[in-house]
């Protein structure tokens, strides 16, 4: 078994932090995620948002990986668990794989707070425990599956930014032709004057 560990600072507010993170598939940082399906999401008593997803993913495995596992089938299939708690502000994210599990189980946790110093800023703590089972030179394909974790958090959190820049061109968009709007209706009453 192997623990994975990061932390990072997002320079945004847990809001814009946690949309993002609700809207990062897809994106050019991370091709290999193909898919994502909501399969169930809801309010639950305490207000926190729950969701269920599938989330598809397609990545090419080393060749070493292959010819141990035997298998070229490179559709992996990862189960997302998460919750929102706007009340409390901490997004919890917790995924599992459901493909190899007989071979290869990777349990990652992300938990999104604000910078308790800093409330336009956002906190990001990953853990991902890695097993490799059943399979000789486990701890070496643990210590391979730990460095491709790192290098994908990498991208994932500029995957973040991506999204959240998108965002915010989008709500600058909604605001630029809300304005024009507005003016409109007023230009052609100043020019009937």
């Amino acid at each position: 078994m192997k623990i994975w560990t990061s932390e990072h600072i997002f320079n945004h507010p847990w809001e814009t932090v946690t949309k993002a993170a609700m809207q990062k598939y897809p994106n050019p940082m991370n091709p290999s995620v193909i898919g994502v399906d909501v399969l169930d999401r809801d309010i639950d008593k305490q207000g926190r948002l729950r969701s269920k997803r599938l989330l598809s993913t397609e990545w090419g495995l080393p060749s070493i990986v292959k010819s141990i596992i035997g298998n070229t089938r490179t559709y992996t299939y990862i189960q997302e668990n998460s919750i929102v708690d706007p009340k409390e502000k901490i997004f919890e994210l917790q995924s599992t794989n459901i493909t190899f599990t007989n071979m290869v189980s990777v349990d990652e946790r992300l938990t999104y707070k604000p910078h308790p110093e800093n409330k336009d800023k956002t906190i990001l703590t990953q853990e991902a425990i890695i097993s490799v089972k059943g399979i000789s030179l486990s701890s070496y394909l643990e210590g391979v599956m730990a460095s491709t974790i790192s290098v994908n958090a990498g991208k994932g959190r500029e995957a973040m930014e991506w999204v959240i820049r998108r965002l915010n061109a989008e709500i600058e968009e909604l605001a630029a032709t809300a304005r024009g709007t507005i003016r409109t209706p007023m230009a052609a009453a100043v020019a009937e004057k």
